[in-house]
């Protein structure tokens, strides 16, 4: 499940980093070679900018690429060391669900109800602001996947 989920999302994530790579090259065109800036363009690829890196912070704790300061798990053995890694993941888990899902999850409500949109795509910013939980979702599902497998190492 993991490996399809990591297909899906780095697909995403490549597709996304195109997008708005050819968005910008499109700002930049129409705007100096033109004379007339695309304001479309702008919100494009600034609305590309906030997905690409909650999904991307996702996507990284789910290879565990993400930062970390390493000063006690070298210091612990491996018993301790594989316990400490399953008190930190269930750390993030409980901030990605409070956080990122719930708190995610009311940004959207709200900004649904309210019936706010974006000023020249006239997109709605729930869709926009949609990606909070479902970042929140993917690294639970990282985290859970990484506790699962940790646990049959544990002597």
């Amino acid at each position: 499940m993991k490996k399809i989920i990591d297909k899906l999302l780095g697909g995403f994530l490549v597709l996304s980093m195109a997008l708005i790579v050819t968005a910008v090259l499109w700002q930049v065109f129409s705007r100096y070679v033109l004379q007339s800036p695309s304001s479309v363009t702008e919100e494009i690829a600034r609305y590309l900018l906030i997905w690409i890196g909650i999904l991307g912070a996702a996507y990284a704790s789910g290879q565990q690429a993400h930062l970390a300061i390493d000063i006690l798990p070298p210091k612990l053995n491996p018993s301790n060391r594989i316990k400490l890694r399953i008190v930190i993941n269930i750390l993030i888990i409980l901030f990605s669900l409070t956080v990122l899902v719930i708190g995610g999850g009311n940004l959207v409500y709200v900004n649904h109800i309210l019936g706010q949109s974006s000023a020249a795509l006239h997109l709605p910013l729930s869709y926009v602001y949609m990606v909070v939980p479902i970042s929140g979702v993917l690294v639970i599902f990282y985290k859970l996947n990484e506790i699962i497998h940790s646990k049959k190492y544990l002597v």
